[in-house]
């Protein structure tokens, strides 16, 4: 059974100014979204569902059906503030989407097979989607799941803060915890967070995720459980959001689940602002030059 790509593309793009997820990057007007599919497709996923936003399904949609036809499976569902499980309550003041947690539970009635998940606007690198889908088609256990882990200094935006989910593992490489830092920057010395306003620094080599996730379908039990606690907690707050390193760092504290670390060397990059566009473009057109990508991305 060939694996899925689930993307999360249903972000308002606050801080970019814009539907980020369907902005043109590449020579000939692909996004990040194209390339991460076509690396999705050459390293054997079966199946692309998107989690997007009902306010521009149908502009979604026309764009990716027509250049998706013949080539792989595709789906989609809604992220909407109001999803939530039956009985709960939230503020009606809510405008702040729920979260990556919420994201991936909105994909549970059309995923019944081993899973990646990624971000719409990142770009991860060939070799990340290779790992992955050898996990995913290797690994037999509903309790073992994978994460593609980065350095911190590849991952850092020269716009602004970013938020990262840094990793810690165990000698195994085997994820023990993840933590959110919603603050992280590059300051004239070094990498640190803000946290109660002060600065922690943090190590170049530090392992962060980038949300690309591996997981098994059972995933989605803990989420729905998780996140009725969740709003539970935080249901009235205007801004909390349910993410998904949290619920992985629970599940690994109460259940006998493992997450494998798969290590990338890797430069990411994002459009997390408006000025990581120019950045972006020019890291693609070098892929292209390289002959990563061909310059018309499904041309053929």
């Amino acid at each position: 059974m060939k694996p899925t790509l689930l993307v999360l593309a249903a972000g308002m793009g606050s801080r970019y100014g814009g539907l980020k997820q369907i902005d043109p990057i590449g020579p000939s007007n692909e996004t990040i979204i194209d390339y991460s599919i076509h690396d999705a497709i050459a390293a054997g996923f079966g199946k692309i569902v998107f989690v997007i936003r009902e306010g521009f399904e149908k502009e979604f949609k026309e764009l990716f059906n027509a250049k998706l036809a013949g080539k792989i499976e595709v789906d989609y569902v809604n992220q909407e503030i109001a999803k939530v499980p039956e009985g709960a309550s939230f503020t009606s003041d809510r405008e702040k989407p729920w979260g990556t947690g919420h994201a991936i539970l909105m994909a549970k009635e059309c995923i019944n097979e081993p899973f990646a998940v990624i971000n719409a606007d990142d770009y991860y690198g060939v070799e990340a989607f290779v790992s992955m889908a050898d996990f995913l088609t290797h690994s037999n256990s509903e309790q073992e799941y994978a994460m593609v882990g980065y350095k911190l200094a590849n991952t850092i935006s020269e716009n602004g803060y970013v938020s990262r989910g840094v990793c810690v593992t165990n000698e195994i490489e085997h994820l023990e915890t993840v933590i959110e830092r919603i603050h992280i920057e590059r300051l004239p010395d070094g990498i640190a967070y803000k946290e109660n306003d002060k600065w922690i620094p943090l190590a170049e080599d530090t392992t962060v995720s980038m949300n690309f996730w591996g997981f098994k379908p059972q995933l989605f039990n803990h989420l729905e459980d998780q996140f009725r606690r969740f709003l539970v907690e935080a249901g009235q707050e205007l801004k909390s959001e349910f993410f998904i390193p949290s619920v992985v760092a629970k599940i690994i504290d109460c259940d006998n689940t493992s997450v494998k670390v798969l290590k990338s060397d890797a430069q990411w990059f994002g459009v997390t602002y408006r000025e990581d566009k120019e950045k972006a473009t020019k890291a693609i057109l070098e892929l292209v030059e390289k002959g990563v990508y061909p310059s018309k991305l499904w041309e053929s």
